[in-house]
């Protein structure tokens, strides 16, 4: 009986596979089981993180903000500030807030005087 050659159905499949794990380190990028254990992995790490990642930079505006707030010597908070310009309806969210606060601290003392009063 004549030996029966496989398709290149499953060595395409495997072949792509290995591809996304050609920078991979030790079996994670030689055996195919574990490159599609690996894959599942970091397909779930980076969806995660990417989430993680917005959460991540709103924190560190919402503390930047805070502390030229803060640095002020005046009793004022983020919270207020944040209150205030929801009241005067001022459409300026935190990343260009946190970005003012660095570049330009008397321009957010402005705002923030201007929204108080």
């Amino acid at each position: 009986m004549t030996r029966i050659r496989r398709g290149y159905i499953a060595r395409r499949r495997r072949t792509k596979i290995r591809l996304f794990a050609s920078s991979f380190r030790g079996a994670r990028s030689r055996l195919t089981r574990t490159i599609i254990q690996q894959k599942i992995r970091s397909l779930v790490s980076s969806h995660r993180d990417r989430d993680r990642k917005k959460i991540d930079f709103r924190r560190l505006w919402i503390t930047r903000i805070n502390a030229v707030i803060r640095g002020n010597r005046v009793s004022y908070s983020y919270s207020r500030l944040i209150h205030n310009l929801y009241k005067r309806q001022l459409l300026l969210n935190r990343k260009i807030l946190a970005q003012i606060a660095i570049l330009n601290r008397n321009c957010l003392y402005m705002i923030s005087n201007e929204i108080r009063s």
